[in-house]
Parts: structure tokens; C-alpha cells; sequence
């Protein structure tokens, strides 16, 4: 743990002096959603692959890159693109972003992720503001010798999803015209996607969606207190006695089609901070 302490150290001192001020916000953005950042002034891109210790994007539509500029008036930092557990990265490479903002300052963490459908009521296109989550990936980033300067050893994790937030959001959506839903994440290692027993299964356990990211990156940020808002945008539905192969470019192309919807509720949010 050591080892990943400085290169969290190393990464963020590199991000640190090339930005201009300290970040309020950090974002981590998803599959297919990557034009969500478009509404940032006062750009500062840096690429992952300049950044040290840092990972590089191996997803389509990862973009691999850090976005520091201002939502709203606000400092942001955008991570264009996230690690996952299934690319063969460790758990700690896959939070490594997230102990960045942290260690730069940011207090405030707004997450989004493409997703399946499991509760009937939704629909594709639809936004889902996370409630709660269940954490199958059968990893966990604060396994080993915990770093007390990042957050206490044995972390609160009942409300994980910040409610202010939370309501911010559905304000913001409101004041958009935007439908959303509400519902619990289930993120699983992947990269298979589901069989229809496994989303029975799933559904049965209380989940609305399903997806292959997100969770490692909130339970590290819950580990250093930042108040944390979470989104899926709902890109396919898994109703099992309806299942349909899913297709990659189609989850994309959904995605995608609500990025301009997504990018209006998180500018609204930021705006309300």
C-alpha cells in the first residue's frame, strides 16, 4: 500500500502543476458519455498516458484524458474515461483517479456509468440517480494496510449517495424537463455481460441496474469523505423472458443520445452547489 501511496503522490503532483487553482469537483465519467465534460470553459486537457503510474483507457469511448476547468464557475477536474477491474487492472489502479482528486482537494465527486435496465418501469435512454449499490464485483478497494490520511479503516457506508445531492439533482432535471428515475446500482466484475437466471437473480435482490464499474471508485471516495453523486444511464433493458442480445455499439449510441440530457442535470447540479 506504500508503494500505491506514492504513486497516488507522484500522479498528483504532476496533475497539480499543470492546473491553475484547486478542483471543488471532481468527475468520472462513463462509457459513452464522455461529451458530458463539453460544457467546461477555461480547458486544461492532459492526457492519461502523460500522467505518471497512471492507466490508460482500453474501453471505446474512454477519451483517456483529464479535463481541469470551470462548470458553472466552479473548478472541475473531468476524468474522460475510467480503468476497469475486467481490463486487468488492480483495484488500486482502478481508484488510483479518485485518490487524486482527493489528494487535490476536490471535496465533491459526481460519477456516471452506462448500465442495463432491470426494474420493468425504466426504460432505454432513461437517467437513474443511484441510491444505494450493491457490490458483487468480489473486490474491494480498501483491502490491505489502510492509509489513515486517505480515511479511517473500517468506513460508514449507509448512506454512501449523498441526499442533497440527490435532490439537487432532481432539481436540476425538473428545471431541464428531464425524466428520472431513481434506483439501486449492482456493479459486477465483468466482462461478460448477464444471463437472464443471473439478472433474476439480481433483480431479486433489490437491484434497478447493472453495470462493470462505479462501485471501487465510490467506495474509495466514501473512504475520504467526499459527498458523492451517482448517475446510470439506462442503455439497454434486461428483462429476462425479454432478453435481447446486447450489443456493444448499441449500448454506446444510447449512451451517447443522452449525454446532452446527463451534461444538462450535472451543470444544473454544479450550479446549485
Amino acid at each position: 500500500m506504500e508503494t500505491f501511496k506514492n504513486k497516488v503522490l507522484e500522479a498528483t503532483e504532476f496533475v497539480q502543476g499543470k492546473i491553475s487553482d484547486q478542483p471543488l469537483i471532481g468527475l468520472q465519467i462513463g462509457t459513452g458519455l464522455g461529451d458530458t465534460a463539453d460544457g467546461m470553459d477555461d480547458v486544461i486537457s492532459i492526457d492519461y498516458k502523460d500522467i505518471p503510474n497512471f492507466p490508460v483507457s482500453t474501453v471505446p469511448t474512454h477519451h483517456g484524458r483529464v479535463l481541469f476547468g470551470n462548470i458553472a464557475g466552479k473548478a472541475v477536474l473531468a476524468m474522460q474515461g475510467r480503468f476497469h477491474g475486467y481490463e486487468g487492472y488492480s483495484v488500486q489502479e482502478v481508484t488510483l483517479p479518485v485518490r487524486v482528486m482527493q489528494s487535490l482537494g476536490a471535496k465533491t465527486l459526481i460519477l456516471s456509468n452506462a448500465a442495463g435496465g432491470i426494474n420493468p418501469l425504466f426504460d432505454q435512454g432513461d437517467i437513474m440517480v443511484i441510491t444505494d449499490h450493491i457490490n458483487l464485483t468480489g473486490n474491494n478497494p480498501l483491502i490491505g494496510p489502510n492509509v489513515d490520511e486517505w480515511g479511517p479503516r473500517f468506513p460508514d457506508m449507509s448512506q454512501v449517495y449523498d441526499r442533497r445531492l440527490m435532490t439537487l439533482a432532481e432539481e436540476a432535471a425538473l428545471d431541464n424537463g428531464i425524466r428520472v428515475q431513481k434506483g439501486i446500482y449492482v456493479g459486477l466484475h465483468g466482462p461478460s455481460l448477464e444471463t437472464g437466471a443471473e439478472i433474476r437473480f439480481l433483480k431479486t435482490i433489490g437491484a434497478d441496474a447493472v453495470g462493470l464499474s462505479t462501485i471501487p471508485e465510490v467506495i474509495a471516495a466514501a473512504h475520504g469523505g467526499m459527498a458523492i453523486l451517482g448517475f446510470s444511464v439506462i442503455t439497454n433493458m434486461n428483462l429476462p423472458d425479454h432478453l435481447k442480445p446486447a450489443r456493444v455499439e448499441e449500448i454506446i449510441a444510447a449512451a451517447e443520445r443522452t449525454a446532452p440530457r446527463l451534461q444538462a442535470i450535472i451543470t444544473g447540479v454544479i450550479e446549485k452547489l
